[in-house]
């Protein structure tokens, strides 16, 4: 049997692992749970298709994201590999197909919905196979503290009873702390490794703008994107037909998905972005579940997303190829009360107090002054150690003054408070405010009662939001988001540290810094040949009815248009180059490679 790392470039034409990868494979190869946590794009597939290559027997893997499945399977059946999947979109010979392949041991990798996972009849068929491991992707969907909570993804729980002996590996790219220990309990994943990488997509640059005009912010935005793909969303049906009408009669090729459509039409529009057909798509946040398209260029959000988790999501299905790629968010005071609004509708008196906790998570991050990238990080439960240099704030920083004093105020008030109460309680406590909740607790009495009258509401607001971002304070979600001390306060308490924070603006700048497209690292020469090559790729994508990306992403093409190879030998060494596509695709790039030499 060949190594992982010759199956790594034979069958998948990479030339090496990611971080985390090979120690992933090689605890499941092992006959060991993993528990794995690994950003949008950062390769987690990988981690289960290759040990199903290597171990004896089916691989299986759970995906609630049929979209997902279906491009998952192209790229392997592409590479050579015997993979297919089993959910409500197939019709009855299709199933039957796909059940008699499994049964004659004809499949390496099968996709399987959690619905259809869990039917007893189908868990009892595979007890009599042998399985090589059980993935479950997108595992946030266990967790009810999860912001993709789905009832029949809890019951996976089960299938540890049924395959005892079976590795499991647990996937996800959007879990806060909470969510991770609850994905855990369900799965039965005590003994499991846990591999954490990082959460950071560097290639993306992040930018919030305060909403003025947004349809003009969003035609100087799109202006600047060139011919690249790109995926707005917005909160309401309504509001993204209009967009995208408004974008057409502007002479942007543009369209709308939202639940409201027809199936066929959403189905259409799905696969015309797929495809390279349609540049742009305006959505609800329904659309990209799963979509591996690698070449998005950039993510919009013309409205406030709900929590910061479904917007490193959406903004991490840009850049996929690890090719520069914007998120860019507009932000507005009357998104946050209509998302108040909405949150108060809410019957579920736990799940009001959940989701308002990641909706203040999700303001506090707009309306951030320090390091973007460090915001949503930290979030994820991961420091960065220093600022990104990729978002509009450490592009075009805003003023900063010495904050050692106000942040020890800050610091001494929460703890008087007796690390019991919320962000607005302990402003009002330090601004000497005269309400009923202040009276109710005698706090009126503390030390810390109105020394802080020399700033705003809306600037202590925003220092406090300053200190959790930086680690000083932490909100435990679990105990109605109270504020509470870091061991990194103590320092900054006892005057061993001093603390330089950023002044609150009103108007956020866009980064003036130009942006990189797909192709920027190439000459003049070297475009000319990436345009040819894209161009061929379009053509066999049309005639073997795939999206392009399955032929060869971006990144590849970048890569031949550079190195210019001119031999089987020197076409394999390009990243994406698989044995498998040299033998289908080889001879009509070099030959294409060749002529414009």
């Amino acid at each position: 049997m060949s190594s992982i790392h010759e199956t790594l470039q034979q069958v998948f034409g990479l030339a090496e692992f990611r971080p985390f990868q090979q120690d992933i494979i090689e605890q499941v190869l092992a006959g060991g749970d993993a528990f794995v946590l690994m950003p949008t794009g950062g390769g987690k597939s990988l981690c289960y298709q290759l040990p199903a290559l290597h171990r004896t027997g089916l691989g299986i893997v759970i995906s609630p994201l049929i979209s997902l499945m279906k491009d998952q399977v192209d790229a392997l059946v592409a590479n050579g590999v015997r993979a297919a999947m089993y959910n409500s979109t197939l019709g009855l010979d299709e199933t039957r197909t796909v059940l008699a392949r499994l049964h004659n041991g004809e499949l390496d990798l099968l996709y399987v919905a959690p619905e259809r996972m869990m039917r007893l009849g189908f868990i009892n068929s595979l007890e009599h196979l042998p399985l090589a491991l059980i993935a479950i992707d997108e595992a946030h969907c266990v967790s009810q503290w999860g912001h993709d909570f789905r009832p029949e993804y809890a019951a996976l729980g089960e299938l540890r009873e049924h395959f005892p002996k079976v590795p499991f590996i647990a996937l996800t790219a959007t879990a806060d702390p909470h969510t991770r220990e609850d994905i855990v309990q369900v799965l039965g994943l005590h003994e499991a490794r846990p591999f954490a990488t990082s959460f950071d997509r560097p290639n993306i640059r992040y930018s919030v703008l305060e909403k003025h005009q947004p349809r003009r912010q969003l035609l100087r935005f799109l202006g600047s994107q060139g011919d690249g793909s790109g995926i707005i969303y917005a909160l309401s049906r309504k509001r993204v037909e209009e967009i995208a009408e408004f974008l057409r009669e502007h002479g942007f090729s543009a369209d709308a998905y939202h639940a409201g459509l027809s199936a066929d039409t959403r189905k259409t529009v799905q696969e015309r972005f797929i495809r390279d057909d349609l540049p742009i798509v305006v959505a609800t946040v329904a659309f990209g579940m799963g979509i591996d398209k690698p070449n998005v260029r950039f993510v919009v959000h013309y409205d406030l997303p709900r929590h910061m988790e479904g917007y490193y999501q959406e903004t991490g299905r840009a850049g996929r190829d690890g090719l520069p790629a914007e998120a860019l968010m507009l932000f507005g005071l009357q998104d946050v009360a209509t998302a108040r609004y909405h949150l108060e509708q809410s019957g579920n008196e736990n799940q009001r107090r959940i989701d308002s906790h990641k909706l203040n998570a999700m303001v506090g991050f707009a309306e951030s002054l320090t390091c973007r990238r460090r915001v949503l990080l930290g979030y994820l439960g991961e420091q960065l150690e220093a600022d990104c240099s990729n978002c509009d704030i450490c592009l075009d920083p805003p003023e900063r003054y010495d904050a050692t004093e106000a942040a020890r105020k800050v610091l001494s008030c929460v703890y008087r408070v007796g690390q019991s109460f919320g962000i607005k309680h302990v402003v009002d406590v330090l601004r000497g405010a005269d309400n009923e909740r202040i009276r109710k607790f005698n706090h009126e009495y503390l030390t810390t009662y109105g020394i802080g009258q020399e700033y705003s509401h809306a600037e202590w607001l925003s220092l406090v939001r300053q200190l959790i971002h930086r680690g000083y304070l932490i909100q435990d979600i679990a105990a109605f988001s109270v504020l509470k001390l870091t061991q990194q306060a103590r320092h900054l308490l006892r005057n061993e540290e001093s603390l330089e924070l950023a002044r609150p603006r009103v108007q956020v700048k866009k980064a003036h810094k130009k942006k990189s497209t797909a192709a920027v690292a190439l000459s003049e020469d070297d475009l000319r040949l990436f345009e040819v090559l894209r161009d061929i790729r379009k053509q066999l994508a049309v005639d073997q009815g795939v999206p392009p990306y399955v032929i060869f992403g971006d990144a590849t093409l970048v890569e031949m248009s550079r190195e210019r190879p001119s031999s089987d030998a020197e076409f394999l060494q390009i990243n994406g180059v698989g044995q498998v596509k040299l033998e289908r695709h080889g001879t009509t790039f070099l030959e294409a490679i060749a002529s414009v030499i």
